[in-house]
């Protein structure tokens, strides 16, 4: 009787186990199923479209004095969207590489200490969970990749597959290098410590960098919201001074070619310090 109620609780605990792990399994596929990693969310454009549509409302009011100009600046909101999608793109990736590169020293470690690849991803996988949180990008791939070796995966074809869904560069190369010289029976050790030297160096270069054009961001930033603050105070404080710009055609295309020489100027200072590396 003991023995088969032993047998029964072993069972269960078996059968919980299982079911746990697989719905983790489960979890981390709809992750990537459902949230690319280069990709914003819903919630993220429609808070950044919330604030465009908020610019081309002030805009529309500052320089026409009409609501309904919004229609003719609309192009320029999507245009701003792109940028800002641009800009959260880059710095998504940024985020990924340093956490690669973290993944990878851990690897490296592993295999110094005797590991094979297969092992070292396996404990990689624990020591993120110990760095990062559990939804993190590289937390949920490297327990995929866990899972997937149990299921007869080879290292090389996942790390492809990251690869080609993260679409960062330093990733993709790794895992081309990584197939070649395991195909060809080279040294990993060697080819992941001259890898995390490229990328640590890749990133001081883009720090150094930032370092240097940050108060140059700034200048630019508050030159472009200059003419702006000008013209919202003069709006506020002394409406007539410009009751002569609106109404008329004249007026309006006066403010039109304000508009625009203040757009491109702003687009010659983002792009003046939008150094990319």
């Amino acid at each position: 009787m003991r023995e088969s109620m032993w047998k029964a609780g072993c069972e269960e605990g078996t059968a919980a186990a299982r079911k746990a792990r697989t719905g983790r399994t489960d979890a981390i596929d709809s992750h990537r199923r459902e949230h690319p990693y280069t990709r914003m969310s819903r919630v993220d454009v429609g808070r950044y479209l919330a604030g465009d549509l908020t610019l081309i409302l002030l805009l529309g009011w500052l320089f026409y004095d009409s609501l309904v100009s919004v229609i003719v600046l609309f192009p320029g909101m999507l245009w701003m969207l792109r940028e800002q999608k641009r800009t959260w793109r880059r710095r998504r990736k940024r985020e990924m590489q340093r956490q690669f590169l973290d993944a990878i020293q851990m690897m490296a470690a592993s295999l110094q200490s005797g590991y094979s690849v297969e092992n070292a991803v396996c404990a990689s996988a624990k020591e993120l969970e110990k760095l990062y949180p559990r939804d993190t990008f590289i937390v949920l791939e490297f327990q995929n990749m866990a899972l997937q070796l149990d299921r007869n995966q080879s290292v090389e074809s996942l790390l492809q597959d990251l690869g080609e869904r993260s679409q960062v560069e330093d990733l993709q190369s790794f895992a081309e290098v990584f197939l070649t010289v395991k195909r060809t029976g080279g040294d990993l050790l060697h080819v992941i410590r001259n890898t995390v030297s490229c990328i640590r160096q890749k990133q001081e270069t883009v720090a150094e960098i930032e370092t240097v054009l940050t108060g140059k961001m700034t200048e630019q930033k508050v030159m472009s919201l200059m003419p702006l603050l000008i013209l919202l105070y003069v709006r506020l404080t002394s409406p007539e001074f410009l009751s002569g710009m609106y109404g008329n055609l004249t007026g309006r295309a006066v403010m039109t070619v304000c508009l625009l020489i203040y757009a491109v100027a702003y687009l010659w200072g983002k792009k003046i310090v939008g150094i990319e590396v």
